[in-house]
């Protein structure tokens, strides 16, 4: 499983604040008895209803999503507010989990709910949705991305409308407003206005900070470590790597706060190996702070980028790596290839030399594991991390296994198919058929990709591994499972096809009956 794809997941269960409740249910009420000003589109009216537009948001939702649940009602509100908009903005919707809706759902990457796209020039530019999720937060931020990508500074008082003490921004100072500099600028800002808010001028005198500058220049301005960062090369590959590499912290801060989530995001998407380190702000703090903070400078530049979240803004993350509060402080360090690495109750003069041992290889990896059931004498076996060499590697088997989250819809589907397979492959003791939870159990990424839920993998009693990927019906998953077992030990091709036949049939009876 690729860690990024486990970083988003993560990030996105911990701090989008889209959690169910009465209010969002009562919210949601009112909004159903009002006009909608949603658009619901299908596979029928998509790329009609896109061709027709400049801008449209569409909103790819599943109705089982909580979060999509959730995020409905601010949608609607924000919706009916940017109706009334001059232009016009317009948000659609649609469902990505419907069948005859999944090619499109393909097409645009969908890989997890909800996933807002920004469509420009009838859909011939497509942009990540990167804002808020609540109603104010999501018409402010489609507001500006209704406009230009940079604004013109002017004045002081330009300057100040548009730039605070909270947020990155980037100015671009120049002569004149034309040139190649200038050029390379506009199409940056166009590039990576979803990620960050522009302004140009003509005299560098109307930025709040830094020094005067003559020839044309970048200047990055932030919240964090130094303030004011300057860069004189306008090669739209260089100005979006300086812009990478200045908006990191050297210690991303995870709280309550909403504007740490940009930098947490940030922080979970980046392709370094991740040092999080979690204490009780109230009375571990400070004297955590400037410790951690003088390994993580002494790391820059060197592959691991550090984090120091509040256990309370944090909590998900205990849950997500199967650990407990009594834990903190705790410092953990996943690796780019998903591999974890912790250390608990750690003592603030422990940090430095335990990270050095990371880096050496001398700390052994942590692995996350559901506990090893007493019972399991259900058609569909449950395998664990822990029971997984045991139960598929080397049971000698031929073993179709599901990786799973609890909350999938189509899991939740799939699951009285797999059952029915199960029970007609129950007199046949060199089949197995089972399932792993893939949110409570690390998944070996050098064995298995798990990009979605759910994913299905046989491996033979020989050890061929494949995934399947065909129709999610009892009788196809029986044929594939029939095509790419091995025949049991001891037996003729003749007696090992008499086996499948009679399996197969027993199959169809069963479907009879």
């Amino acid at each position: 499983m690729e860690a990024r794809v486990w970083a988003c997941v993560l990030f996105i269960s911990l701090v989008v604040l889209l959690c169910s409740s009465p209010a969002a249910a009562e919210a949601e009420a009112e909004v159903e008895a009002e006009v909608e000003k949603v658009l619901t589109l299908d596979h029928s009216n998509f790329s009609d209803v896109v061709e027709g537009h400049d801008f449209i948001v569409v909103e790819f939702y599943a109705p089982w999503c909580g979060h999509c649940k959730a995020l409905a009602p601010e949608y609607e509100k924000a919706a009916s507010v940017l109706s009334s908009h001059e232009p016009p903005i317009v948000l659609a919707k649609i469902d990505a989990s419907e069948e005859s809706n999944r090619e499109l759902a393909t097409e645009y990457q969908i890989q997890g709910f909800p996933t807002i796209k920004i469509l420009r020039n009838g859909g011939k530019s497509i942009q990540e949705y990167k804002g808020p999720r609540e109603a104010d937060g999501i018409v402010g931020y489609l507001k500006k991305q209704v406009g230009p990508a940079s604004a013109e500074i002017n004045s002081v008082e330009d300057a100040g409308s548009l730039i605070d003490d909270q947020s990155v921004f980037i100015v671009g100072v120049f002569p004149k407003f034309s040139g190649e500099e200038f050029e390379n600028f506009t199409a940056l800002s166009e590039k990576l206005r979803s990620d960050y808010a522009f302004g140009h001028t003509l005299s560098s005198k109307f930025i709040p900070r830094g020094e005067s500058v003559s020839k044309p220049t970048l200047r990055l301005l932030k919240p964090f470590d130094e303030l004011v960062v300057d860069f004189q090369d306008f090669q739209v590959d260089g100005m979006e790597k300086f812009i990478e590499e200045s908006t990191i912290p050297i210690v991303t801060l995870w709280t309550s706060d909403p504007n740490s989530h940009t930098y947490v995001s940030k922080f979970f998407n980046g392709g370094n190996d991740k040092a999080m380190l979690f204490v009780n702000f109230s009375t571990e703090h400070d004297a955590f702070q400037s410790i951690y903070k003088d390994v993580a400078a002494s790391y820059k530049g060197k592959g691991i980028s550090f984090l120091l979240g509040d256990i309370d803004a944090g909590q998900g993350a205990f849950e997500y790596f199967g650990l407990k509060l009594e834990h903190a402080p705790l410092l953990i360090i996943q690796k780019a290839k998903g591999q974890k690495y912790l250390n608990a109750n750690i003592k603030p003069d422990q940090i430095g030399s335990w990270v050095k041992d990371y880096a050496n290889g001398l700390v052994k990896p942590f692995i996350k594991s559901g506990p090893i059931p007493e019972v399991n004498d259900e058609p569909v076996k449950v395998v664990v991390t822990a029971s997984l060499e045991d139960m598929v590697f080397n049971s000698g088997k031929n073993v179709l296994l599901e990786f799973y989250a609890p909350w999938c819809g189509h899991c939740q589907k799939l699951a009285p198919i797999l059952e029915e397979v199960a029970i007609s492959f129950e007199k046949d003791s060199d089949v197995l058929i089972a399932k792993l939870d893939a949110t409570v159990n690390d998944v070996p990424n050098d064995s298995f990709e798990v990009r979605g839920f759910p994913t299905i993998y046989f491996r033979s009693a020989s050890g061929n591994l494949s995934q399947y990927d065909g129709d999610r019906t009892k009788e196809d998953i029986i044929q594939f499972i029939q095509n790419n077992r091995d025949k049991p030990a001891g037996l003729t091709s003749t007696e090992s096809e008499t086996i499948k036949s009679e399996s197969t049939k027993e199959a169809s009876v069963k479907d009879e009956l």
